[in-house]
């Protein structure tokens, strides 16, 4: 495998395959958050959110959609950060997965600001969240598909998007692999950690995808862990438009119940991937480091290699 990381793997994953669920799927989810935690996954979804919070004027109120949530711990994150800023936030949770909205509803049980609604990517109300984000979940889609979900995720947001996914590099696939046989043992994370990493992208992949859309206002950032930032603020050119109403509601087109609970329905004649949720990295520290520009509005740590 260490050989075959110079593109992207395209081997389906365990978690894809929605006919393979139960108990041993929640459990997945549950042990997911363990790897999260350890490769401090959270903080880079964070980075991103907070870039585009700061573009739009630092707004008092925020709604934030994570699509391909999985169990959605890495929101933990942003409502810290929003009770230490004062903002009003509402987060919808969003997942094709039963399993994984079941351990969303009962991971924020009891928490108002926090919507579990099972959906599909492509059946997003548009303007549904001030931000969407997609945290290690863009990479279970092959990069001709790439495109299409950027758009749809644009479509859904009003003032932007954020892509936190996992950096394409030996080192992380050797992390991954050891961590989620040392942490886990389950063979939803055991298979699909690793092959997330496999399935990961380089600069040049963020490169292609920029120059595919024609959007010169996507920025990709390399962090600490192996992991990259994607943002894209939503402007006059982006798909849909711009809308500047913020709200700390649920946001339109998603329903669902508030506290954690699960909302109906999901989209027909999706392919949405579930969005698993695989952390991936090694080492620790997540400092910011000098950055190097790039063309077009990109910019981009010096990663590894």
């Amino acid at each position: 495998m260490l050989r075959r990381l110079g593109a992207r793997a395209t081997a389906p994953e365990l978690m894809d395959d929605l006919a393979q669920g139960g108990a041993e799927l929640r459990e997945a989810h549950r042990h997911l958050r363990r790897l999260n935690l350890l490769f401090a996954a959270s903080g880079r979804t964070l980075y991103g959110v907070v870039r585009l919070w700061a573009l739009a004027g630092r707004p008092r109120r925020l709604t934030v959609l994570d699509i391909g949530a999985g169990s959605g711990d890495v929101n933990a994150a942003l409502l810290r950060w929003a009770d230490a800023r004062g903002v009003a936030i509402h987060i919808t949770l969003a997942d094709r997965s039963e399993e994984a909205c079941a351990e969303a509803a009962a991971l924020y049980a009891g928490e108002p600001r926090v919507t579990v609604v099972r959906r599909d990517l492509f059946a997003l109300g548009e303007a549904a969240a001030d931000i969407v984000t997609a945290s290690q979940f863009v990479h279970h889609f092959h990069d001709d598909a790439l495109p299409e979900v950027v758009r749809a995720m644009l479509r859904a947001s009003r003032r932007g998007i954020v892509i936190q996914d996992i950096h394409r590099h030996w080192l992380a696939w050797s992390a991954v692999w050891l961590a989620a046989r040392l942490i886990s043992g389950n063979r939803f994370v055991v298979n699909d950690g690793p092959l997330s990493v496999a399935k990961g992208f380089r600069a040049a992949d963020w490169e292609r995808l920029r120059l595919h859309l024609d959007e010169r206002g996507l920025a990709y950032s390399w962090r600490p862990l192996f992991r990259y930032v994607v943002t894209v603020p939503k402007t006059s050119g982006s798909d849909s438009g711009s809308v500047s109403a913020t709200d700390a509601g649920n946001g339109a087109g998603i329903s669902g119940g508030a506290g954690g609970g699960t909302g109906e329905g999901i989209g027909e004649g999706t392919a949405s991937r579930t969005g698993a949720g695989i952390g991936a990295g090694a080492g620790a520290g997540a400092g910011s480091g000098a950055g190097t520009s790039g063309g077009n509005g990109s910019t981009e740590r010096e990663a590894p290699t």
